[in-house]
């Protein structure tokens, strides 16, 4: 096994990594020292006489040099800038992400000959480079440390512990147990469970799982498990259907559960569990994907980027939302984030009338919808899903200059597209809006960027 420590500069990699490998009696790797030895030049110069790029060249290609096993390696504050570099490291690996507040972090490098990476201030620049890259790091790490408050032989027997925690499996036949008595079916139990109850010890990188009431039709552990595999993430994903929130939140704890995809009916509600919530899942008032670092969880919304991805390149212009749910409030958010003008329009229109409030849009009844003064059309209610047929809008009621975007994706091609199809309409299936949301997610749960179609393969 090899350990890999992650985090901002001044987070106590090299110290601690070296106090480590002593105490496991591996070898100790520094990947920036690696790369000053290959480079024959400090890492200032590197920056000042062949830039940033040449010097992300010569880090990958020392993480790509690390030896598989028996080490602790301590790698450089931007290494998780690249997908494939957290992939090559967490190959075979435990990955620990070491923090510390930015005050702390500050203080530290205040002296550090390392070169600027922006135009701000020191504390300022320690401020915004951590916070880019927190998602990143939380995702690559199967452990978190916050080492701000601990010495450094604190934060060695910790690591230490956790790996022995982590060669156990308790953590890991507790979860068993509480899948047990949830709605799993029999081929469910095949795939995971008994899976689950065969590993000896926790898979390398954790545990995840789609959570819901019902949740047995997605396809999440389907997809992540084929992703899992591809990127060599040595990962189980499940899924918990249950009614009960509150006692999957529980077992996923005890646990150590890493990640988890929110769906029906606890977008909303999960949002108590979180320790911390991204801006974007605030905005929209939904969580579909948790993060856990350490003790603490962190919550996020990846539906709007699903929705904004298909539509980036599209003009600015007028966009007509259908629908009041969480789904419509995603697609509000990814709409304006794309400068457009937005109507939300629903049978209910009290309810379109709270999301105009909560982003500052138009909103109406159906019967307002005027075609002429529309772009872009984003069906984001249940009509056409599979089992309920039918369309929002007639042919007629479409125009050639329309995108529309129908976030059902079961069955793939609707009514609705199949009229907007015939009078020439750009169209969107709401496959694409799982293709783009599972892609965040995914590197949102292990720091890893997936291919679009390699998703698109996957889900056929």
């Amino acid at each position: 096994m090899r350990v890999v420590l992650i985090g901002p500069r001044g987070s106590g990699k090299t110290t601690i990594g070296a106090l480590l490998a002593e105490a496991m009696g591996y070898r100790f790797c520094d990947t920036d020292a690696m790369v000053e030895a290959a480079e024959g030049m400090s890492i200032p110069a590197i920056f000042a006489e062949r830039g940033e790029s040449a010097f992300r060249t010569a880090e990958t290609a020392a993480i790509r040099s690390l030896p598989p096993d028996g080490v602790v390696a301590a790698t450089g504050g931007g290494a998780v800038l690249s997908g494939g570099n957290v992939q090559a490291l967490r190959a075979g690996s435990l990955t620990v992400f070491l923090d510390a507040d930015a005050a702390v972090l500050a203080a530290r490098t205040y002296r550090s000959t390392r070169p600027p990476l922006t135009g701000l201030s020191h504390t300022e620049e320690v401020i915004a480079v951590r916070n880019a890259r927190l998602p990143l790091y939380r995702g690559a790490a199967d452990f978190c440390i916050d080492t701000g408050a601990l010495s450094h032989a604190e934060a060695v027997s910790r690591i230490q512990a956790f790996v022995k925690e982590r060669e156990s499996g308790a953590a890991c036949r507790a979860l068993v147990a509480f899948l047990q008595q949830t709605r799993m079916d029999r081929n469910e139990w095949e795939m995971t469970g008994e899976r689950l109850c065969r590993v000896e010890g926790m898979p390398l990188h954790g545990l995840f799982a789609v959570i819901g009431s019902p949740c047995l039709h997605s396809r999440s552990p389907e997809l992540f498990t084929a992703l899992f595999a591809a990127c060599g993430v040595d990962g189980v994903y499940t899924r918990i259907d249950w009614p009960d929130l509150g006692a999957i939140m529980a077992a996923v704890r005890a646990a150590g559960v890493k990640g988890l995809s929110v769906t029906i009916p606890f977008k909303s509600d999960v949002m108590q569990y979180c320790d911390e919530i991204t801006a974007d899942a605030c905005a929209i008032g939904a969580v579909n994907t948790m993060v856990r670092c350490g003790d603490g969880w962190t919550g996020a919304n990846t539906d709007w980027t699903g929705i904004r991805q298909p539509l980036a390149g599209t003009p600015p212009g007028d966009a007509v939302v259908f629908g009041a749910g969480g789904a419509a409030r995603a697609a509000v958010y990814a709409l304006q984030d794309l400068g457009m003008a937005v109507t939300v329009l629903n049978r209910s229109p009290d309810r379109a009338r709270s999301i105009a409030r909560s982003f500052g849009c138009e909103y109406g009844a159906h019967d307002a919808y005027n075609p002429e003064r529309t772009d872009v059309i984003v069906n984001a209610t249940p009509v056409g899903m599979e089992g309920r047929g039918g369309s929002l809008l007639a042919a007629g009621d479409l125009r050639a200059h329309h995108t529309v975007f129908d976030l059902v994706y079961t069955p793939p091609e609707t009514l609705l597209l199949r009229n907007a199809r015939a009078v020439g309409c750009r169209c969107i299936r709401g496959t694409e809006m799982f293709v783009y949301q599972a892609q965040e997610q995914m590197r949102l749960f292990t720091g890893i960027g997936a291919d679009a179609d390699m998703i698109r393969e996957i889900l056929g």
